[in-house]
C-alpha cells in the first residue's frame, strides 16, 4: 500500500504544481480506486474510472475536499476532521517558507507568530517550498517537497519523514485507528 500512497502523493503534488505557486492549502481524501469504482459508479465515471473495475487495493484515488478556511490555522482545521471508514488516507499540500538550520539557530525565540513570520520572510536564506504530505490509516506516510527556486518535477525531494510534524497531524485525523 506504501507504493500506492507514493503514487497518489506524486500525482497530487504534480496536479497542484500545474496551477503554479501562491496556492491555498489543499486537502485530499485517499480512497481505494477499485472500491470507489464499484460503490460510486457515477463519481468513478466523472474521474474516468471503469465502474466494473475489479482492482485490488493497490491504487488510491485522491479526492480533493472543500477549501480550507483562510482564517483557521492548519492545525486547528485538521483537529476538526473525522474521516469515514471508506477513506484509507489523506494528503495535504501547503506552501511555506523554510530556513536552513544555520539560519534557524538565529531565529528570535520571543515575539508573536506574525513577528517571527515577518523575520523568516525577510531572511535572505529563506526558501519558498510546497509541502505535500500523505498518510494512511495504518501509519504509512510519504512526503514531497518542491523548492520554488528549483521548480521542476525532477527536483522534487521525497521521503517518508521529510515533514514529520505534519504527517503526525494528518494521522491524528484518523483518531486511534492507526494504533490498532
Amino acid at each position: 500500500m506504501t507504493v500506492a500512497l507514493t503514487q497518489a502523493l506524486v500525482e497530487i503534488e504534480r496536479h497542484v504544481a500545474g496551477y503554479g505557486w501562491d496556492q491555498q492549502p489543499r486537502l485530499y481524501a485517499l480512497v481505494d480506486t477499485g472500491e470507489l469504482a464499484r460503490t460510486e459508479p457515477d463519481l468513478a465515471a466523472q474521474l474516468g474510472l471503469s465502474a466494473d473495475r475489479d482492482a485490488p487495493i493497490d491504487t488510491l484515488t485522491p479526492i480533493e475536499q472543500e477549501e480550507i478556511p483562510e482564517h483557521v490555522a492548519i492545525d486547528e482545521f485538521l483537529a476538526s476532521i473525522a474521516w469515514p471508514d471508506a477513506v484509507l488516507g489523506c494528503a495535504l499540500v501547503v506552501e511555506r517558507l523554510m530556513l536552513p538550520p544555520s539560519a534557524e539557530a538565529n531565529m528570535p525565540t520571543v515575539g508573536s507568530d506574525e513577528e517571527i513570520h515577518d523575520w523568516v520572510a525577510a531572511h535572505p536564506e529563506r526558501q519558498e517550498v510546497r509541502l505535500a504530505v500523505g498518510v494512511l490509516r495504518d501509519g504509512s506516510r510519504e512526503s514531497a517537497v518542491r523548492l520554488r527556486a528549483k521548480d521542476d518535477d525532477s527536483e522534487v525531494l521525497s521521503g517518508a519523514d521529510l515533514v514529520p510534524g505534519l504527517a503526525e497531524a494528518l494521522l491524528a485525523t484518523f483518531g486511534d485507528t492507526d494504533e490498532e
